[in-house]
């Protein structure tokens, strides 16, 4: 593996930890932007594998456009690309006031459960590929 997809991948890894730390410390609002930020960087990761070196991924957030781009998409199940769909917004959602409350609202301890469980999965599923 090489270093630059090494790099992507250990952010994904942090970034789901710091995830975890959030989830554990009832600090909802921010396990969904971690773990959007995960999946952001691991599919970083797999795009990497194309890119010359020094070269880096697109500068972009749309997990959906970077699921294209990494290849990954048309292998993905219906449940994985459903799941990306509800993350993608929770990277710009959580960043500002207005969206906020109703983001807490509806990110509750079980509702952050399965976020985290649904991107430990889609993660390693990523990493396999």
């Amino acid at each position: 593996m090489s270093e630059n997809i090494r790099y992507w991948f250990d952010l994904a890894d942090y970034d789901f930890e710091t995830a975890k730390a959030m989830l554990n410390t009832g600090r909802y609002l921010y396990v969904g932007f971690m773990c959007h930020q995960t999946i952001e960087k691991a599919l970083k990761a797999v795009i990497s594998c194309d890119c010359e070196e020094g070269e880096i991924p697109p500068k972009i957030h749309d997990l959906g456009k970077l699921a294209v781009r990494s290849k990954l998409f048309d292998k993905m199940t219906d449940e994985q690309k459903i799941f990306i769909e509800f993350l993608n917004p929770l990277n710009i959602e959580a960043r500002y006031p207005e969206y906020k409350k109703r983001l807490l609202e509806m990110l509750t301890h079980e509702k952050c459960e399965d976020i985290f469980a649904g991107t430990e999965a889609l993660l390693c599923w990523i990493k396999e590929q």
